[in-house]
């Protein structure tokens, strides 16, 4: 009070100075509000959401559209599209491991330009074929008797498995191993922006087919390919330049640990053995360590006598084999492991359920919107990961979605038993006995009794949820049924959407949870080759469920794939709790 009766008494000189301290502090505050936001629009994190949104945008729209045009040139019918999946899935299969290896070897910048600039390139090509093809597609039949057209087919099956292995690549690189380093391995930077990617991902899952579906509904099937290939080249620059500034920002991307060949550390272990045995001349040796030591020299010779091709082959499949022995020997196997198996199932928002539900009389209308809700529910399993793993912590996060994506399914079990089921186990019979004339014949007669004749409009578009086989599974099911053939009641229906949409909110809370685990547990050097293995794996399984489909294609059979389907997630979900009793007794015994 003195002083401010001092002040005012001296004409108020402190009164002036507390007020420009007051509107300093104000000035100060409001220009930081758009100086935060340029700041946070100039950083690494912000950089990687634009090019990753990108990215996505880009394998949604080339996924949705491959399928189509497939099926285009192929005069309706599902052979190419098929292929294609079987070829994609294969490859991935037998060369995620090294893949993986390859990402580990290499500095992040080089795998992250090599990886972007193969994808873009390859769908780039693979468009202008597409082009060329509808364009003068009367003419290519007519050349070489037709095997020209055989050659076009090759070529786009080859270049879009190509830009799927190198989208598989820039996936493992940038969203498994960049994103840990730009948080600087803080746990819950790493969980918001795992997140947020996956909220980026969920949204371009249905925009992305729905806008280059318009593009191709209203134009044609060659200014689609054209939209894709100038899409293409635009993100390839954009993404290129992003990629390459947050490399430059953050110094510790160009730390990378060195990776020693698996023939150097083979070769030098057998030397030191070797070594080892000659210095103890003297000493008496077992016999099995002398015969050992001479299947080693032998071994060795062997090795430098074969040809650089042979020696060339020997790696691949000495790399391929170490990596999947790196994938078990992991922590986190028994989690890897159980998010595989999730992948066997029936129960998500592909062409296959699509397809199940136009046999139930639901409309294409209706699918939509229940996609669009469907992907509300995958943002807020998000949204629940953070607040779950920030109260409980990541293992206790994984227990609880498993319970929670569990429970809801039992929602589509109940609907096999419920009122308006399709379901007939006698469909399967003529399958079983199928030994004698007879029997086919009666398969026939059967099977000719649930057969309605094909209309064009059942071979509807594409959907793809999680991996490319999902785009190969169109109508495979249900091509000759009727869209507008109506059950006797639709709870059946209403029960499998219910817990096919509930249950998303557990399912991309579990999968967020196993991917920091793995994110989290496996060492910088083998993070390559470890998630590598892991998109073999889920491909593996996702073949599975392919080949579980084609073995019983009916609708009638539909609810034995939704029993099954479940049995393989909950067999999933048991390996995690394993995993997580496994940590959970880790953690107390180091405490």
């Amino acid at each position: 009070m003195s002083q401010r009766a001092d002040a005012s008494q001296c004409g108020g000189v402190v009164v002036e100075f507390e007020s420009d301290d007051i509107r300093d502090a104000r000035a100060n505050r409001a220009r930081s509000i758009p100086g935060s936001a340029l700041i946070y629009l100039k950083g690494p994190k912000f950089l990687i959401y634009v090019s990753g949104a990108l990215s996505m945008w880009g394998d949604r729209m080339w996924h949705f559209a491959i399928s189509v045009f497939l099926i285009e040139l192929y005069g309706r019918n599902l052979l190419l599209t098929a292929v294609f999946g079987l070829v994609v899935a294969g490859s991935v299969l037998l060369l995620g491991a090294l893949i993986g290896d390859w990402v580990d070897r290499n500095p992040r910048n080089k795998v992250a330009h090599a990886s972007l600039f193969i994808q873009n390139i390859s769908v780039t090509v693979c468009s202008i074929v597409l082009m060329l093809v509808f364009s003068y597609k009367q003419r290519i039949e007519q050349i070489w008797d037709g095997w020209l057209t055989v050659v076009c087919y090759t070529v786009v099956i080859v270049l879009a498995d190509v830009a799927n292995l190198a989208s598989t690549a820039l996936t493992i690189a940038i969203q498994r191993d960049w994103i840990v380093v730009i948080t600087g391995y803080n746990r819950g930077h790493l969980a918001g922006m795992n997140a947020t990617m996956r909220r980026i991902d969920q949204v371009t899952n249905i925009l992305a087919p729905l806008a280059v579906g318009q593009v191709m509904t209203l134009a044609s099937n060659v200014v689609g390919c054209g939209f894709i290939l100038g899409w293409n080249l635009v993100s390839l620059i954009v993404e290129f330049f992003f990629l390459s500034r947050v490399y430059r920002i953050v110094p510790a991307l160009s730390i990378k640990p060195p990776v020693v060949e698996v023939d150097q550390v083979y070769l030098q272990r057998m030397e030191r053995r070797m070594s080892h045995g000659e210095s103890n001349v003297a000493q008496p040796q077992p016999q099995a360590l002398t015969e050992g030591n001479c299947n080693t020299s032998l071994h060795l010779k062997e090795i430098t006598n074969l040809p650089l091709c042979f020696q060339r082959f020997r790696w691949l499949v000495s790399t391929c084999k170490d990596g999947w022995r790196a994938y078990y020997r992991q922590p986190v196997f028994l989690a890897g492991m159980g998010l595989a198996f999730l992948y066997t199932t029936v129960l998500g928002f592909d062409c296959i359920t699509t397809g199940y539900a136009y046999t139930q009389g639901i409309s294409g209308s209706l699918l939509s919107l229940l996609m669009g809700v469907s992907a509300i529910t995958g943002l807020m399993g998000t949204v629940m990961f953070t607040r779950l793993r920030k109260s409980y912590g990541l293992v206790n996060t994984g227990i609880i979605s498993s319970c929670l994506h569990l429970g809801c399914l039992l929602l589509c079990v109940c609907s096999v038993f419920a009122p308006g089921s399709p379901m007939d186990l006698s469909l399967l019979m003529p399958y079983i006995n199928s030994n004698s004339s007879t029997e086919l014949g009666g398969m026939a007669s059967q099977r000719q009794k649930h057969t309605y004749p094909l209309r064009g409009g059942s071979n509807q578009p594409l959907l793809p949820d999680r991996s490319s086989i999902h785009w190969t599974n169109n109508t495979v099911l249900f091509d000759n049924v009727p869209s507008d053939t109506a059950p006797e009641s639709y709870i059946s229906i209403i029960l499998l959407f219910l817990g096919v949409i509930t249950a998303r909110i557990g399912l991309w809370s579990f999968d967020l949870t196993v991917t920091q685990l793995l994110q989290e547990n496996i060492c910088e050097s083998e993070r390559g080759v470890v998630n590598g293995v892991q998109s073999s794996m889920n491909y593996l399984m996702d073949l599975l469920h392919f080949i579980m489909v084609i073995s019983a294609p009916q609708p009638q059979h539909f609810g034995i794939l939704v029993i099954i389907s479940v049995l393989f997630i909950t067999t999933g979900h048991t390996m995690y709790f394993l995993y997580a009793h496994k940590a959970k007794r880790k953690r107390r015994l180091d405490t």
